[in-house]
């Protein structure tokens, strides 16, 4: 598996965090930015990241702001993202299995460290049901390409 990651200021520690984590866990990233605290604009990232995603040269992947909110919308204006905002592990959990999500953000001033790296494994982990769930996601996605 090889992820996207891309962050903003906001999120720019707490995805040192993440990056420790997955080298640690020898899961093969590509880092889109930013690589500072320095102010930046968060829609920047989340688009390297999304497209590295839509396109299919990365799996999956991780996107952090300051508060997740602006950098998941900005991730999910992308063709073919499901990019889901979780604070908890058991959403980030349910979002793969029912939802397909091919997108995590998290809010870097909203989750420490600890229940971060917890809400990344929750996600990584957990696999797409299929079934009844499949019907749905379809269902999502063609209210993207209707448009």
């Amino acid at each position: 598996m090889k992820l996207a990651l891309g962050c903003d200021h906001g999120g720019f520690e707490l995805m040192q965090e993440v990056k420790a984590h997955l080298d640690e866990l020898g899961i093969e990233y590509e880092d889109f930015g930013t690589y500072s605290t320095e102010s930046c604009n968060y829609p920047v990232f989340a688009k390297a990241a999304a497209e590295a995603v839509a396109s299919g040269k990365c799996d999956r992947g991780i996107v952090i702001c300051g508060t997740g909110i602006g950098i998941s919308i900005s991730a999910n204006k992308i063709h073919g993202i499901r990019c889901a905002l979780c604070s908890d592990c058991f959403s980030a959990e349910m979002t793969r299995r029912h939802n397909d999500a091919n997108m995590l953000a998290m809010g870097g001033r909203v989750v420490g460290p600890g229940l971060a790296l917890k809400i990344v494994d929750a996600f990584l982990n957990a696999e797409f049901d299929g079934g009844r769930h499949e019907t749905r996601v379809k269902m999502m996605m063609d209210l993207e390409n209707n448009q």
